[in-house]
């Protein structure tokens, strides 16, 4: 009943069909790497549009401050934290969501929905021992989508190829592409033993196969006709996405499109070199907003955009250095990526998991700015809400209501995840337990938010998080950690093997 009078109510009559479904999903994209979210030094009007003409999110949340525990907690409504395999995969991992478990595309398909996913995935792929030259399964088909195509892991890892509903696009049979992340293969160049081959340099990491002159982390040999080309991978997935809506227009679907800017390599199309003026991660930001504009545009000129609710955030906070040489840092000027917050990606402190979060349902959702505490990990509740079907039961929350802009409730509390360890948000608060760790990363120069005390931040007076107010509130540390304590268990401090 609430579908169909949200249908009748914003169209004036009953629609034959439920609305389209978009997630756009960007990679390490900061709080305020955005004009919307407060950006000074870059523009990004696309994706202010979605902002300003929509609910822009000032409290919304990725469930971790990295990519594949993240994406875990978006596509199941499961908290990361309990399952042990969700951390930061090599590209040979196997599949790390069981092939029985309720995701976001399944409840959809129950819905009547086509389920398609365009980027980066990253949550492994088969059962281990994958040969790359047959069709690769257990991956995103087997977990919900009817179509994907995808990256299987990151730009910087190997395999370097696309795959297509478990097939590696391209694949020349007579060149086997083969991939390892133990051992090189015989007479193939690394990085850090031919760095004359290379045209970016590496920094910390990235310093094994060279592909299309970048060192990548892994290895990999064959395969020739199916390497992507780097400089073209966002105008490659943008095609693929608007490709798709042309051709599934008829009946509603759910595309999932997973950008793969800002993070590492960053490798912007000529197009858009030098146009931040902050060096690579800028010109990608621009670029990833060009995309945002031209995708939008095909739902308008596809006449399907005032029946499309978006959905666009992004996996985890800002990194500058991450594993090359790229100016980020030093070209960087009066930019903060991370607006007002504290620490990055990596990191338990706010600017590691708050990230931009916006919903965009042209004619709609009315422009609004909420602080409700949101999550990714909501939208499997709030949407099988709207489409009408039941989910399973997970850590998923209802909020419909306020994705539409119809509340501010939001929730009452949320678990982030860094790096296997977990801290808490409730209202105005953050609470960080103590950790055993560095405050300081080596390699990223990120603050991880690892102290061997307790911290405790009142948001509301203190959004960077520099007044540490736990040995002066004892009471308000021992609520929270009670809560805490009820959701994450007392033993908190171990961390996943």
């Amino acid at each position: 009943m609430f579908l169909a009078a949200l249908l009748i109510g914003s169209f004036g009559q009953a629609q034959n069909s439920k609305p389209n479904i978009v997630v756009i999903y960007l990679d390490d994209l900061g709080y305020g790497d955005l004009s919307a979210y407060g950006a000074t030094e870059l523009q990004t009007p696309n994706m202010d549009v979605l902002a300003n003409d929509g609910v822009k999110f000032t409290n919304g949340y990725a469930t971790s401050a990295t990519c594949t525990p993240s994406r875990y907690g978006l596509l199941t409504g499961v908290y990361p934290w309990r399952n042990a395999k969700a951390r930061i995969l090599p590209g040979s991992a196997p599949l790390i969501i069981s092939t029985k478990q309720e995701t976001l595309p399944k409840m959809l398909k129950r819905a009547g929905y086509q389920t398609a996913i365009v980027g980066k995935w990253h949550l492994g792929l088969g059962a281990g021992n994958v040969n790359w030259n047959e069709h690769i399964s257990p991956g995103p088909n087997e977990v919900g989508f009817d179509d994907a195509y995808i990256l299987a892991a990151t730009q910087d890892r190997t395999p370097t190829v696309y795959i297509k509903d478990g097939y590696i696009d391209g694949l020349d049979k007579k060149d086997p592409i083969y991939v390892s992340y133990k051992k090189n293969f015989e007479g193939e160049p690394t990085g850090k033993d031919n760095p004359e081959l290379t045209t970016m340099k590496w920094h910390h990491g990235h310093n094994q196969s060279i592909v299309n002159g970048i060192p990548r982390i892994g290895y990999m040999k064959g395969g020739k006709s199916a390497v992507w080309s780097d400089i073209d991978m966002a105008d490659h997935f943008l095609a693929k996405a608007q490709a798709y809506v042309k051709s599934h227009k008829n009946k509603p679907f759910f595309l999932y499109y997973a950008l793969q800017q800002p993070h590492v390599p960053r490798t912007p199309n000529p197009r858009f070199v030098g146009k931040s003026g902050m060096g690579p991660r800028g010109d990608v930001i621009l670029e990833a907003d060009w995309c945002i504009g031209e995708f939008m545009k095909t739902l308008k000129e596809e006449g399907v955009l005032e029946n499309t609710l978006v959905v666009f955030s992004s996996d985890n906070g800002p990194v500058l250095q991450d594993g090359y040489y790229d100016d980020a840092i030093e070209k960087l000027g009066k930019h903060t990526p991370a607006g007002k917050l504290r620490g990055g990606k990596y990191s338990l402190f706010e600017a590691g998991t708050r990230v931009p979060f916006m919903a965009y349902w042209k004619g709609t959702i009315k422009p609004k700015v909420s602080d409700a505490l949101v999550c990714q990990i909501d939208l499997l509740a709030s949407l099988s809400k709207l489409v009408g079907v039941e989910a399973k039961k997970t850590d998923s929350e209802d909020m419909l209501a306020e994705l539409l802009g119809k509340s501010k409730k939001g929730r009452n509390n949320l678990v982030i995840e860094a790096g296997g360890r977990t801290a808490y948000r409730t209202g105005d608060w953050a609470m960080i337990p103590p950790y055993k760790g560095k405050p300081l990363s080596w390699n990223s120069f990120i603050e991880t938010g690892i102290l061997q005390d307790f911290q405790l931040y009142n948001l509301k007076k203190d959004l960077g998080e520099t007044n540490n107010l736990a040995k002066s509130n004892p009471k308000k540390l021992k609520e929270l950690l009670a809560e805490f304590e009820a959701i994450r268990g007392k033993d908190y401090s171990k961390m996943k093997k």
